[in-house]
C-alpha cells in the first residue's frame, strides 16, 4: 500500500539536516524497492493557494493553515502494513528536527 510521509519543519530548522544525508535516505529507500517519490520544498513564503467558489478563482499568499512547521517535503512510500511505514517514516532524518506525518494514499472510487 502506498503512504505519503510528509515532512514538517519549523522555518529555522529547514536546513537542520544536510541535503545529503536526506538523498541517501530516499537512495536507501529506493534501492530496497520501498520509495516511489521524494522531494524537498521551498518554504511556505513562496507558496499560493488557490480557491475556486462559485467559479471565481481567488488567490492567496502563503498556506492555507497557520502553524509553527511548515510542510519542507515528503516521501511516496510502498510499504506493506501501516507500522512498517511508521517504522520507514522513523528513519527519514528530518524526523529529528521536525515531524513525518504517515497518510495512507486511497484510491479514487470511481
Amino acid at each position: 500500500m502506498k503512504y505519503l510521509c510528509l515532512v514538517y519543519l519549523e522555518p529555522d530548522k529547514f536546513t537542520a539536516v544536510p541535503d545529503r544525508e536526506c538523498f541517501n535516505c530516499g537512495d536507501d529507500l529506493r534501492n530496497r524497492g520501498l520509495l516511489l517519490a521524494a522531494e524537498p520544498l521551498f518554504k511556505a513564503d513562496t507558496a499560493k493557494t488557490v480557491r475556486v467558489r462559485d467559479g471565481r478563482v481567488a488567490i492567496t499568499d502563503g498556506p492555507f493553515a497557520e502553524t509553527k512547521e511548515q510542510l519542507a517535503g515528503f516521501y511516496l512510500i510502498d510499504a506493506a502494513t501501516h507500522e512498517e511505514a511508521l517504522q520507514i517514516a522513523a528513519k527519514i532524518p528530518p524526523a529529528r528536527a521536525g515531524s513525518i506525518e504517515v497518510r495512507p494514499v486511497r484510491e479514487l472510487d470511481v
